[in-house]
């Protein structure tokens, strides 16, 4: 029992009979201010547990106390705890006896801790019994933004708003009752405001397709296709064709055998192409207003059809792009580039060719100059960007726009600024929208979109949770939070933590992101509606949960949580630690007076480097010298021999395609451990021969490592520890089935190989197909010619990729100047001609006598190879008889 004198002073007033509910017509709001005082008073002396504590025994026999309840509530309401029931439970006992003052005062007592959905509606209340009609739509105005599912009161707003003459506050309004009333499945009201929002905002038709697809969705099609007509009647008005055509399309998805519709789809048709000389033949011809034609194939051969018209321009796949010179009947005649004149049928027309607009990209290709393409792609890319996307039915990813500008228009090294460029322009231009099934798939707008809708529907097409975090974020920094687009991103995320049949990353994030949100948002306090506790107690795999959370602030937040609200919060650290690798938790831990649990988590990480290896790197870099790492003793040559194993173990798991971004990431930081920061030679450098050795020796049979990087090391130990012995020095001849080349001439020759397929061989494939379509190929030189050229682009091709499979890196660690071999310079005496000769000993690829370097597969280098300083050599070569003395031998410079 609390004995502090604030309690007993509490304690005495609880006794009193005018502390009970018989006192309430009495009842005043200076009687509630006393008991702030008390509260103030508490806070100060710190006795806020004792005070909570009396109050919650009194509550337990006497649910209706005001004082207790007044206090244990606002007490709750400073520790920002969810649960309000005690002052939910006061203001419905004055509400209940008309105490509307008191109400008043409670409610926004309430509200000085954030917005509160009971108080507001209780508030607006009190306003409403006072007849204070300003102050209680202003009131409204703050429900509605903290109670989602509100929907009548928003339409109350939005009609006084209308009446005020606010119409851009009351279509802001109408928005939001109907996005409400559809998510309660209440149409006819969701209709009533449909039509008003026709009448004050019919403009605004991405809404009205939102609208639509949720109702579809959550009502029904046949509702859907019902307020579309109503939609399609004020376009058709308006004689805007082209959105009233789209509107009917979007009902057909619903209802394709209405034969009202049809007919209208027939009519808006006639009016798009009034002036188009063939309307009327196409529409007969594709069958469009025939009830028993499947009316999206009769669309869509309607729609063939009627682009084909005079000076439109056309593809065909063998002569390219081509003019429409005239239509005469069923007969069509097209202009191509080699092809003039040329007659078909409009049947085979419609099934051979594909109309293009006058500012298709292939169209500008075809027309343009080259350098004018080239420079209007490089200098405007949002025209380039909008003119590639509509070129493709309006959709066209990143790997399709740079198809079609890389190598034609760009190249590759142009184009890796260019789409940076680009990337940005479509994140942030207004013109530019996402498709709705992919965020990588853009669109041209022919609406310019707000910043919000763009986010949102960026939103909409992401298919990855943490992805649509981040996007909701972006939206909350430059949007408007009390959009209902945030209101439906915002519902994504309380769907997780409302109803989930068991705890993972997804639901764990989905409530944090909603604790980040409402600790910037005041009106979002309570909007996640579960405990971390509660949710925690039902995850059976932290570590998994964690690993998966792709997102650094919710795992930032997910540690802050676990250590705030976990009892146990040291051992989930412990589990924790090896993935997720921060110095907070190590300094959280040290603080706790863990280093015991840490030193033993240390020593496992080391033992177990296998299943830890970054842990383990980690440790290496941030902790290795820290006092109390330092008292476990762990030898150092041996961290050093366990970085070379990794390095050893990340090369083949690179070369065998294992987790290939994760082994590269590993692979350079040890690297970077190792030689960058110069830990090896440091350590080598004050090191026993043994150790020296073993080193070495780890580290030249690594076999993927940068050979300069050990022959770096090699003399290093030469050059500190002269007395060294190489354990390699036992020389070796060459011997190799393949063919032994030099870096530079691989990586020359494999860009050339390159080159041809990528660059010469395509061109050489349109050479091909422009001569087939010249026709006669028995007198066509430009096929000869070109087929030609395939010929010996095929001969090189072949020799190029044997060579390539046959090569061998030449290791120039295992360089020898004891005996001639590849990589070597021999100064020769010519005992016949009294002259010293010097050749550089290399491979066919770098052969060039002129400069004396010669092919160790060549009839002089095989004579050569193997011989030291000092052998006499005496042989013929094609009859001709060489004697030479070896005078010396050196390390090649090439």
């Amino acid at each position: 029992m609390a004995d502090s004198l604030i309690a007993k002073k509490l304690q005495d007033m609880l006794n009193e009979e005018k502390w009970t509910r018989a006192t309430l017509s009495a009842y005043t709001a200076n009687q509630i201010k006393d008991l702030d005082a008390l509260f103030h008073e508490a806070a100060r002396e710190k006795a806020m547990d004792d005070l909570k504590e009396v109050c919650d025994e009194h509550i337990a026999h006497s649910k209706n106390s005001i004082a207790a309840l007044y206090l244990a509530g606002i007490i709750g309401l400073s520790r920002q705890q969810i649960d309000d029931s005690n002052m939910i439970a006061l203001i419905n006992i004055f509400a209940d006896n008309r105490k509307w003052n008191v109400v008043e005062y409670i409610c926004k007592r309430i509200l000085d801790y954030g917005e509160n959905r009971n108080a507001l509606a209780r508030l607006a209340e009190c306003y409403e019994n006072e007849d204070k009609i300003e102050e209680m739509y202003a009131v409204w105005e703050r429900l509605v933004r903290v109670d989602y599912e509100e929907s009548d009161i928003v339409k109350l707003i939005a009609e006084k708003k209308e009446k005020d003459g606010d119409i851009d506050g009351a279509v802001d309004y109408y928005r939001k009752a109907v996005h409400r009333y559809v998510n309660k499945a209440l149409f006819s009201n969701a209709k009533e405001i449909w039509g008003k929002l026709i009448e004050l905002a019919p403009a605004d038709i991405d809404f009205f397709y939102h609208v639509q697809r949720k109702i579809a969705k959550q009502i029904s099609e046949d509702k859907a296709a019902m307020l579309l007509q109503d939609l399609y009647k004020h376009y058709k008005a308006e004689e805007d064709w082209d959105t009233a055509l789209g509107i009917l399309k979007a009902i057909i998805e619903y209802d394709e055998k209405n034969p009202q519709i049809r007919k209208e789809i027939v009519e808006v048709y006639k009016a798009k192409y009034a002036d188009h000389s063939h309307v009327d033949a196409y529409v007969r011809l594709s069958n469009l207003a025939q009830g028993y034609r499947n009316i999206h194939e009769a669309i869509n051969d309607f729609e063939k059809h009627i682009s084909f018209d005079v000076g439109n321009f056309v593809y065909h796949r063998t002569w390219n792009i081509g003019r429409i010179r005239s239509i005469e009947g069923d007969d069509i005649a097209i202009d191509f580039a080699k092809k003039r004149d040329h007659r078909m049928g409009l049947k085979m027309a419609v099934d051979s060719l594909i109309t293009l607009r006058r500012d298709h990209i292939w169209v500008l290709k075809a027309i343009w100059s080259k350098d004018k393409l080239r420079e209007r792609i490089k200098t405007d890319i949002p025209w380039a960007l909008i003119t590639i996307i509509k070129s493709f039915d309006n959709r066209a990813d990143i790997k399709k726009i740079k198809a079609e500008l890389v190598p034609s228009v760009l190249t590759a090294n142009e184009w890796t600024g260019w789409s940076s460029k680009a990337r940005d322009i479509l994140k942030t231009d207004a013109r530019f929208g996402n498709a709705p099934e992919s965020v990588g798939i853009f669109i041209v707008r022919d609406r310019l979109l707000s910043f919000e809708e763009k986010i949102y529907n960026q939103f909409k097409a992401e298919k990855n949770f943490f992805a649509r975090v981040q996007d909701t974020r972006d939206f909350l920094e430059h949007g408007d939070e009390d959009s209902e687009l945030f209101n439906e991103m915002l519902g994504f995320f309380t769907g997780y933590v409302k109803s989930y049949a068991q705890v993972n990353e997804f639901v764990v994030g989905a409530f944090l992101f909603l604790k980040e949100l409402a600790s910037k948002n005041t009106h979002l306090k309570n909007i996640a509606m579960v405990g971390f506790v509660d949710l925690m107690g039902q995850c059976d795999d932290v570590v998994n949960i964690y690993l998966n959370m792709k997102d650094a602030r919710l795992k930032e937040s997910f540690l802050s949580h676990i250590k705030s609200f976990i009892p146990d919060w040291a051992d989930t650290f412990v589990r924790l630690f090896p993935y997720a690798l921060t110095k907070g938790m190590v300094e959280t831990l040290l603080d706790a007076g863990e280093m015991d649990r840490l030193q033993g988590l240390i020593v496992s990480i080391v033992e177990n480097y296998r299943d830890h290896r970054e842990a383990f790197i980690w440790i290496v870099k941030n902790l290795w010298d820290e006092t109390w790492v330092i008292e476990l003793g762990l030898p150092y040559d041996k961290v050093l021999f366990t970085l070379i194993h990794i390095l050893d173990i990340t090369f083949k798991e690179i070369e065998n395609h294992r987790d290939t971004t994760d082994n590269r990431r590993i692979n350079k930081q040890v690297d970077t451990i190792l030689f960058k920061e110069k830990r090896l030679v440091e350590y080598i450098d004050q090191a026993d021969k043994d150790t020296i050795e073993r080193l070495y020796t780890l580290v030249r049979d690594v076999k993927d490592l940068d050979s300069s990087v050990k022959v770096r090391l090699r003399k290093h130990i030469a050059e500190q520890h002269p007395e060294f012995h190489f354990p390699d020095e036992e020389e070796k001849a060459i011997v190799s089935r393949g063919l032994m080349v030099t870096a530079a001439k691989y990586e020359e020759k494999t860009k050339l190989l390159t080159r041809i397929m990528e660059e010469d061989v395509p061109a050489n494939q349109k050479e091909i197909a422009y001569a087939l379509s010249l026709g006669d190929l028995r007198e066509n030189s430009e096929y000869k010619a070109a087929k030609e050229k395939q010929d010996e682009l095929n001969s090189k091709v072949a020799k190029l990729k044997n060579e390539i499979e046959r090569s061998q890196l030449f290791d120039v660690t295992t360089l020898t100047t004891s005996k001639i071999s590849f990589g070597t310079e021999v100064l020769l005496r010519n005992e016949t001609e009294k002259t010293d000769e010097t050749y550089i000993i290399l491979g066919p690829w770098e052969s060039d006598p002129t400069n004396h370097i010669i092919s160790y597969l060549s009839p002089l280098g095989k004579r050569l190879l193997n011989h030291k300083a000092g052998d006499e050599l005496v042989f013929a070569i094609h009859d001709r008889k060489f004697s030479y003395v070896v005078k010396s031998i050196k390390a090649a410079s090439y």
